[in-house]
């Protein structure tokens, strides 16, 4: 049945409530949210768009993986140690240092050690892609746009001197706009509510009891008001937290990893100091 041509469509319903001009970012932000509450745009949407605004107020040093978080291989391990920490870790890009461990020379595909186990006799100097490096303070629209116009996945960062400070990858910048992108290690569905990330801190399922949450952590936090941890962050902060914010509970940095404008999914908490 065709739509009564008196009715404003979706789009002319949209279109309507954004040509007020918003003068700044703030009402911009605004009218994307009465459009949220008018049923013009889902929660998914509005989490999407609001991620596009703040990554063109980001810089890389914002969303990097620091120097000493990286996980790198040199030129001179035997190629089975490669392969052992490509197994390891899970990722798909190394960068290679070369004689001096502060000189990275290329990024190695983890995919391409598999050529070496096939009978192949190539020098690993020989697969090595070119490196990009970037400063910390591109902005990540930026560098969005030159990663799809490269078809480039990484660069490495660094400082005004020169100096690696870190490592960005594509899906850095896009976790920032989509939110939290698992891979075939997808949190979301693994048994375990609380797991161990490479950095030394916790991924926890906003879903997890308090108890269980005080049980992994030798916490003490009650459950009279709230049953699980997302509920806990919400009820400290007061509202519903934007991914990538960060509250303080009892001496745990919690951050938000994944959110989206009706409930918080992922959480990122680091481990309580440990008393002397």
């Amino acid at each position: 049945m065709e739509s009564s041509p008196n009715r404003p469509s979706l789009l002319d319903r949209l279109s309507a409530l954004l040509l007020r001009e918003p003068e700044d970012r703030e009402q911009l932000v605004a009218l994307l949210h009465t459009a949220y509450e008018r049923n013009l745009l889902d929660a998914d949407a509005l989490s999407i768009i609001e991620g596009a605004l703040a990554v063109s107020d980001m810089q890389v040093r914002d969303v990097m993986v620091p120097r000493a978080q990286m996980q790198m291989i040199s030129i001179n391990d035997a190629t089975a140690t490669m392969t052992a920490r490509a197994m390891e870790t899970g990722h798909s890009r190394f960068p290679v240092t070369g004689e001096n461990k502060d000189d990275i020379i290329g990024i190695l595909l983890a995919k391409e050690l598999l050529r070496l186990h096939a009978g192949e006799t190539v020098a690993v100097r020989d697969m090595l892609h070119p490196a990009v490096f970037i400063p910390d303070s591109k902005r990540l629209n930026v560098l969005l746009r030159e990663f799809r116009a490269s078809r480039n996945h990484m660069a490495v960062v660094v400082d005004e001197y020169g100096g690696v400070t870190g490592l960005v990858t594509i899906e850095d910048v896009l976790e920032q706009i989509v939110g939290d992108i698992e891979d075939e290690y997808d949190f979301d569905e693994a048994a375990d509510n609380i797991l161990l990330d490479q950095t030394g801190r916790y991924r926890v399922k906003a879903i997890t009891a308090i108890a269980d949450f005080n049980a992994a952590f030798g916490t003490h936090f009650g459950d009279e008001e709230f049953d699980t941890v997302g509920g806990m962050v919400i009820h400290r902060l007061g509202r519903l937290p934007k991914r990538g914010e960060s509250v303080e509970i009892d001496g745990l940095r919690i951050q938000i990893l994944r959110a989206d404008s009706r409930r918080v999914h992922t959480l990122l908490v680091d481990q309580p100091s440990a008393t002397a």
